[in-house]
């Protein structure tokens, strides 16, 4: 594994890590963002929810992107603050236009794999976004949600 940077504050943890496309190289990457992540005071679920996207970002960049060959990396760089977590994740790939990739909750997809990873990318992370080539995913969850048009309700007891 070759660390990049790694740049620290009181409440801010950033770094750049480039490793091997074997499912058991993120196993590092991810204890060093989980306790970053509980430094910080995320929830169980928040810390649930990234490692999940993460693997799954992670699955994809080996498995489709470098075509599980070992001479190609995965780039990952990420940022713990306070208030978000911010992932990006590059293969060497040829990249993919996650539009073309259908919902495995319709139809004939239902019985498909394909597209349940991504699902789960968008479903527990609160930004998902990949670059026009689409070899790079980046990904961004927030600790406090930021909820639009939401009201609370009082009792009058």
């Amino acid at each position: 594994m070759k660390w990049y940077k790694f740049i620290m504050s009181e409440t801010s943890f950033s770094s750049s890590v480039v490793v091997e496309s074997t499912p058991s190289a993120i196993f590092e990457v991810w204890k060093w963002i989980q306790s970053k992540l509980e430094t910080n005071n995320f929830s169980q679920d928040d810390i649930f929810a990234v490692h999940l996207a993460l693997e799954e970002a992670f699955t994809n960049a080996i498995k489709h992107g470098n075509r599980k060959d070992l001479t190609k990396k995965v780039k990952i760089d990420y940022l713990v603050s306070l208030d978000k977590i911010e992932v990006t994740m590059m293969d060497e790939g040829g990249g993919f236009d996650p539009e073309d990739v259908p919902d495995p909750r319709y139809g004939e997809n239902l019985y498909k794999t394909e597209g349940r990873g991504l699902l789960l990318m968008r479903s527990y992370m609160d930004v998902v976004e990949f670059n026009e080539q689409g070899n790079r995913v980046s990904m961004v969850r927030y600790k406090e949600k930021r909820h639009k048009n939401t009201k609370v309700k009082t009792s009058n007891s």
